[in-house]
């Protein structure tokens, strides 16, 4: 049987569903170091990743390795170019999570415009002892205007929901969507620094390139509205989180909510002590049913991609289609 590698703890019965077709290697455990990673690899002709990094050196100490699949949609993991180079294929798990993430973007939102989490800690501190007109003012949604940057699959989604809060929408990305998608989600194209400076809750979901690095610093914050917030459902390294701590200790925007990171799952020690930041673990896609959806899916793209199943040879979501049907190099 073909070896596969599963770098991290999945579902034990999308194991079992491997199984079925390969000798399964599964680390149920913390996330590999870079040298048992490749360690483990060696032999191996396919991989299963969430988010472990795999480069040149990793594909040339496993001169089996045919395909990876990434049980997420972003693949910041992977070196492409090193991919390519080397006719190693990588998967990724777009659309089954577009819904579920985009609720959690509206949640983390509203958490950070209503100031959920600093009033709750204000609560539990035992601070609450009257009624005040100015407790925890925070900021509206309903009516309001919000700026989605990326207007992708999880962007659109965002937009449409935008529609009960009887929002205007604008919206920046690489290149303007179709006239028809403008129209049904009512959104208005801006350029990045239009948007900031029109926006009064700003949401990121725009993939994670070398060229989107700090797209959000410290020039964008000042663009922004002092009454503003910032949510991001994108990837760490997006924005420059030093800057955002600045600009939150110093009121220069209102308020963030934060779900991914620069570095995680280590996070910016700024940013746990300005009180105006909502803060989540990288759970956008944490509902039940659609990690299950992603671990399916990554599966299906890893039995597919080495010959077996049903989809034999077309795996469902190829990255670099380009190299398949090639020699590994």
């Amino acid at each position: 049987m073909q070896k596969i590698l599963v770098a991290r703890p999945i579902f034990p019965d999308v194991i079992e569903r491997l199984k079925q077709y390969f000798d399964v290697d599964w680390n149920n455990g913390d996330a590999l170091p870079a040298d048992e990673l490749a360690r483990r690899l060696a032999d191996k002709d396919g991989a299963l990743t969430a988010g472990d990094p795999i480069g040149a050196a990793e594909l040339a100490a496993a001169p089996k390795l045919r395909v990876v699949a990434n049980m997420a949609v972003g693949y910041n993991n992977f070196d492409m170019a090193a991919f390519n180079a080397a006719n190693v294929l990588g998967t990724n798990t777009p659309d089954v999570l577009n819904e579920t993430t985009a609720d959690f973007g509206w949640a983390l939102m509203m958490a950070t415009a209503r100031r959920i989490t600093e009033s709750e800690h204000f609560l539990r501190a035992g601070k609450w002892q009257k009624w005040a007109y100015d407790m925890m003012l925070g900021a509206d949604v309903y009516g309001s205007t919000l700026g989605i940057v990326g207007m992708g699959r999880i962007g659109q989604a965002i937009a449409r929901r935008a529609k009960g809060f009887n929002m205007r929408v604008v919206y920046h990305n690489r290149s303007r969507v179709a006239p028809e998608i403008e129209a049904e989600l009512n959104a208005e194209y801006r350029t990045k620094e239009a948007l900031l400076r029109e926006a009064d809750h700003v949401v990121l979901v725009l993939p994670y390139t070398p060229e989107n690095h700090h797209t959000i610093g410290a020039a964008e914050f000042a663009l922004m509205k002092p009454t503003a917030t910032l949510t991001n459902i994108a990837r760490g390294g997006i924005v420059d989180d030093a800057a955002l701590a600045e600009a939150l200790r110093e009121r220069r925007i209102a308020a963030a909510g934060l779900d991914v990171f620069e570095g995680e799952p280590s996070v910016h020690p700024a940013l746990l002590t300005v009180p105006n930041v909502v803060l989540t673990p990288h759970i956008a896609s944490a509902s039940e049913a659609t990690r299950r959806a992603m671990a399916n899916l990554a599966a299906d793209n890893l039995i597919a991609a080495l010959g077996a199943g049903p989809r034999a040879g077309r795996p469902p979501n190829p990255i670099n289609s380009a190299v398949m049907g090639k020699t590994r190099s």
